[in-house]
């Protein structure tokens, strides 16, 4: 059986994730590094050590991150929040228009990776993510949702 090269392009492309189509070249390490901080569809409370730890999550001169967010919900959700999903709050910030399930990890002990051990919470929280040509690439708060605590 002869296999066509034009047969293996299309079908590498249709392999490629749907959600970095059309995504600018300049865009990709922002966004990638956003995806491995804050991308965490299977994630839970207890994962918080070993992923920040497995991922090389670190603040400035790798000394531990105090807190980081990983957003349990699909690339293509959390994209949208660059869009149609999200309100702009001013400069290239977008806070989205529905809460989304979050696992919020705070340091609980040590001072430089990888002795770093965190506390994760799970919650519910509006996001607000720095974009750049409709791509996150920034995390940069979180908002509680006052309807679900009030």
């Amino acid at each position: 059986m002869e296999i066509h090269h034009s047969a293996v392009i299309l079908l590498l492309l249709l392999s490629m994730p749907f959600s970095t189509q059309g995504q600018p070249e300049k865009i990709k390490p922002g966004y990638q590094k956003f995806l491995n901080q804050h991308f965490g569809p299977d994630m839970n409370e207890q994962k918080c050590t070993s992923e920040i730890r497995n991922k090389k999550i670190t603040g400035t001169d790798n000394s531990c991150k105090d807190v980081n967010t990983f957003i349990k919900a699909n690339s293509d959700n959390i994209k949208a929040v660059c869009g149609k999903a999200g309100t702009p709050q001013g400069g290239n910030l977008f806070k989205s228009n529905q809460p989304f399930p979050v696992i919020i990890c705070k340091l609980k002990s040590g001072e430089r990776h990888p002795k770093c051990e965190y506390r994760g919470v799970k919650d519910t929280r509006y996001i607000v993510l720095g974009c750049e040509e409709g791509w996150p690439v920034h995390y940069d708060k979180d908002i509680i949702d006052v309807k679900k605590t009030g």
